[in-house]
């Protein structure tokens, strides 16, 4: 689903059904003459009818086939669904009038036969009706192109069909069994639907596509034909941009009942692998989580849960395990470009505008210090305080969060000098007189109801390293230009010199904030000429 929503408004705390493509196989990659007034159609209900390369490679080009308009021609007739569909179970089987793809003379023959037939009839009707000839449908070119959106099952929605179904998960939650070969229901183990079914089918697990249209399309169908409220059953229903827009959202969604802990330890002090007789010391302190905030700040569970609603330590090990792919627990809770690791998730939070300004330096030009891993890796409570008593994790946890103190403010305003003057570069232009205090609180007050930056701007100063980001907090750091010479320092050719430092600071800023001016071309936005 994604990410529609940004940042802290992601994921946790609920089990998540996600609906894939309608029947797409393929969103036509073929060439698309942008020069064609044709070019500027996009529809969300293409599919793409390319079968037949499953029995080798295809000897004309697929056929965009357009569902929903199809399907609109045939509700007139009032024929439905079963014109073009068999079922099989009492559900309709996604596949053209076939229950499967048996060889490729078959399948070749069901669509020529079907379509063609469908098309002269239609005709000889005097309708309008569709091509009859082999060029008209494989075209080596095409004049559309698909809009079609991903649609999953956020909270909002999870909420609504649990509300409608009086809160029967066994609706659509299942298991496998091995032993019986049936599907069956486990009571508090639900889980996402892609935690069993993938992106293609593999033996008896069908593909997501598969599931989410052979249960959720056909569940839409039986309600509307018993005169109920349902889910739209074309494709544009679920995958037009507009459409989903006009999905109502329920704000004030009731939490999940899934056994989950309002707070945990991500991690213990001390590990030891299932497969191994070695235990590991963990290198920092546990950290203390709130899950019960993190619900909120989501959208789905998988957004941490990525395989299972485990704990990540079942997989992510101290030492790595097999189940975890040998990524190990340190490395899953810091990869950068991981959007289920705390830090890959807490990165995409800084892209947003009101912190991108600082991040998309800071992070380049400065390493991670020891107190920035404290802001996680708090120290347990001291031992020779009352608090020592023989508390359990949860509690531990519970404490330690409660003890954090988020910073919403800076300095206090008379220590912010109103107006810095940037004079050490005087040629052409006069001095710059940069309204500092007004940039200092004009970042204060973006992120004052930012709590993953107030709890990670640990001291009064942090803001000010968005631009003082080698010094250290303080009320007067130090001036540019003590680290940055003109042009540059010799003993240090990758420091960039102070004109360049200046210029690559504040430009990229802006440019990241989405700050228009003064723009980058425009020198006296900045400044007067002499």
């Amino acid at each position: 689903m994604e990410k529609g929503r940004s940042g802290l408004q992601r994921a946790v705390g609920f089990v998540t059904i996600t609906i894939l493509s309608i029947f797409i196989m393929g969103l036509g990659v073929r060439k698309v003459p942008q020069s064609s007034d044709d070019a500027a159609k996009v529809r969300a209900d293409i599919i793409t009818i390319d079968y037949l390369k499953t029995f080798g490679e295809l000897e004309r080009p697929p056929v965009l086939f357009l569902h929903d308009k199809h399907t609109a021609v045939l509700e007139k007739k009032n024929k439905g669904c079963q014109t073009c569909h068999l079922s099989e179970n009492n559900q309709l089987v996604p596949k053209f009038k076939r229950l499967k793809d048996t060889d490729k003379t078959e399948v070749m023959d069901i669509f020529h036969t079907q379509c063609i037939a469908c098309h002269r009839q239609t005709a000889a009707n005097k309708e309008k009706s569709g091509p009859v000839s082999c060029g008209d449908c494989h075209k080596d070119e095409i004049t559309i192109s698909s809009s079609r959106q991903p649609m999953g099952m956020d909270k909002s929605l999870h909420f609504r069909h649990s509300k409608a179904h009086k809160e029967k998960c066994e609706t659509c939650h299942h298991e496998y069994n091995e032993q019986t070969q049936k599907l069956f229901y486990a009571k508090g183990k639900e889980g996402t639907c892609r935690y069993c079914h993938g992106k293609t089918t593999v033996e008896k697990k069908i593909s997501m596509r598969l599931a989410a249209h052979l249960s959720c399309i056909d569940c839409h169908r039986k309600t509307l034909g018993k005169n109920q409220i349902a889910g739209p059953i074309n494709c544009s229903g679920c995958h037009d941009i507009n459409a989903q827009k006009m999905i109502e959202v329920v704000d004030d969604v009731p939490r999940l009942k899934r056994n989950q802990p309002d707070v945990v330890f991500v991690k213990k002090i001390r590990s030891k692998d299932k497969n191994s007789t070695t235990k590991t010391e963990a290198r920092m302190n546990a950290v203390a989580f709130s899950h019960f905030a993190h619900e909120g700040y989501n959208h789905t569970c998988r957004v941490c849960h990525h395989a299972d609603l485990n704990a990540c330590a079942s997989c992510h090990t101290l030492q790595g395990s097999k189940d975890g792919k040998q990524v190990k627990l340190e490395q899953a809770m810091h990869q950068l470009q991981s959007e289920q690791s705390c830090l890959g998730c807490h990165q995409i939070n800084q892209q947003e505008k009101q912190c991108a300004g600082c991040h998309a330096s800071l992070e380049q030009r400065r390493k991670r210090e020891e107190a920035t891993c404290r802001n996680c890796n708090a120290s347990p409570l001291p031992e020779n305080t009352s608090a020592a008593l023989e508390i359990d994790d949860k509690t531990q946890a519970a404490r330690l969060l409660a003890s954090r103190i988020a910073v919403t403010a800076t300095y206090n305003k008379e220590d912010i000098p109103e107006k810095v003057v940037i004079d050490g570069l005087l040629n052409k232009y006069k001095a710059v007189d940069l309204p500092h205090r007004k940039i200092v609180l004009t970042l204060v007050r973006n992120i004052k109801d930012n709590k993953l930056a107030n709890y990670f701007h640990s001291d009064l100063g942090t803001i000010c390293q968005g631009c003082h980001h080698n010094s250290p907090l303080s009320k007067k750091p130090p001036k540019c230009a003590s680290c940055h010479g003109r042009p540059f320092v010799a003993d240090h050719p990758l420091r960039p010199g102070l004109m360049a430092a200046y210029h690559s600071q504040c430009m990229e800023c802006h440019k990241e904030m989405g700050i228009e001016k003064p723009v980058a071309t425009d020198c006296n936005g900045c400044h007067k000429e002499k």
